[in-house]
Order: C-alpha cells, then sequence, then structure tokens
C-alpha cells in the first residue's frame, strides 16, 4: 500500500466498475471522496445509478479515477461497509494493491469450492523440520491462477506452495502437490465468513510438464464436476 490517501474531502471521483480482459471500463460514475480512514480504507459517497443508488457487491472490484491531465491516478478497492456519520451515508472502501498483469484471464475459471492447504518456505519448521501447511477455501480457479480464502494476511508478490485435494478415488483425481503460486491481491473477506482474508494466486510453473499436471487436474476435475 502506497500510504493515507492525500485527496482533500469533497473532491469528485469518476467510478467504473472493473472488467475482465480485453473489456475497457467505463467511468460512468461520479462519487465523492469523504475522507481516509487509514493506509487501507477511505469513505465516499453513495453512487447513484439509474437515480437510484448503486447496491454494494462485495465481490466486485472499482476503479476511482481522479486528478487531471499528467496527474491523473486511478485507485482500485472494494466496498465491503455502509457507514453512517451524523445524516449521511458512505461506503467504505477497502484499497487493494494488485500487479493488474497478474489479473488477465486468458484461462477458463472454474467457480468451485475445495478444501486446499497452502504454506510459504519462509515458514518456521516443525520439530521435525517439515514446514506446516494451513488450511485455505478456493473461490474459484484456472490454469493460470486462483482465488481462496485463507487466515494469513500474505503480501503481494509473496510465493505460496498450494495443494490441491484429491477428487474421489481415481488416479485421475489423486492430490497435485506443489503447485507454486505468486500473490497478486488480498484483502479481507466479508464479515461473517469463516477465513479472515481473500487472496488471488498467479501460478508459476518450472517447465511444460510442470504446467501439463496442472491443466490434468483441471480437466478431470471439469469432467468429474461437470463444469
Amino acid at each position: 500500500m502506497a500510504g493515507v490517501l492525500t485527496i482533500k474531502s469533497g473532491t469528485r471521483l469518476q467510478m467504473a466498475l472493473d472488467k475482465g480482459l480485453g473489456e475497457t471500463p467505463q467511468f460512468d460514475m461520479i462519487c465523492t471522496f469523504a475522507k481516509a480512514l487509514d493506509e487501507s480504507a477511505f469513505l465516499v459517497s453513495i453512487p447513484m445509478k439509474g437515480g437510484k443508488p448503486l447496491p454494494m457487491d462485495e465481490n466486485q472490484k472499482i476503479l476511482f479515477a481522479y486528478g487531471l491531465g499528467d496527474e491523473k491516478a486511478i485507485m482500485a478497492g472494494y466496498a465491503d461497509d455502509v457507514v453512517k456519520e451524523g445524516i449521511r451515508s458512505y461506503w467504505k472502501v477497502r484499497r487493494v494493491t494488485e500487479q493488474r498483469q497478474f489479473l488477465q484471464r486468458v484461462d477458463e475459471r472454474y467457480k468451485i469450492t475445495l478444501r486446499l492447504t497452502y504454506k510459504q518456505e519462509t515458514w518456521m519448521p516443525d520439530e521435525d523440520g517439515n514446514i506446516p501447511e494451513e488450511d485455505a477455501l478456493s473461490l474459484d480457479i484456472s490454469a493460470g491462477g486462483m482465488a481462496l480464502f485463507l487466515n494469513r494476511k500474505l503480501e503481494v508478490g509473496e510465493v505460496c506452495e498450494v495443494t490441491l485435494p484429491r477428487l474421489g478415488t481415481t488416479e485421475e483425481g489423486r492430490k497435485l502437490e506443489g503447485v507454486v503460486g505468486v500473490v497478486c491481491w488480498l484483502r479481507e473477506a466479508p464479515r461473517g465468513s469463516m477465513f479472515r482474508n481473500i487472496c488471488g494466486l498467479q501460478f508459476r510453473f518450472s517447465d511444460e510438464v510442470d504446467r501439463a499436471r496442472l491443466q490434468e487436474y483441471l480437466g478431470y476435475m471439469k469432467k468429474k464436476y461437470k463444469l
């Protein structure tokens, strides 16, 4: 995160809902910057669309543009709460730090819940010298990356090693260990979730054999669950 925002209260922000690969976000909404809460969150007026307040979607990434000419900048975040101050209501937006090239999806994405584990080489090993794994839960997965619920607060650029679970009892569905991913974004999970954070990983492969292992796993997963 680049520090506390220095935008003045009352600044008008152009707002757009982020789009997928090949689509250009349309900055067709306006909201007003109220104030920064800390380095990770800020308040904006609730944007209007079609004469009505825009419904809040905690899973929709929002882009905010501000400034003019060479000074124009864009920040990204997710609205995760409605805050009342006096007679006014605001969206609380949690900023995200993302390497946007990681988010360009060229592979088919499957929305599926898988109970999996992950670890980092920097974690303290146990008495046997093994690095303990922590539990996580997938939101979606593709041949290029995945999004998952987890409890750790990871940093963008950190590397994780993921173990994908066994799918059924056949040899095709055996668990897949050693899938390497780079953290490309992290944000807090919605309230009520069993995990504290949501993380995006971009997979990294050592060679084509490594890549093929994951593709075979996903192919079987698609067939088994009719995705």
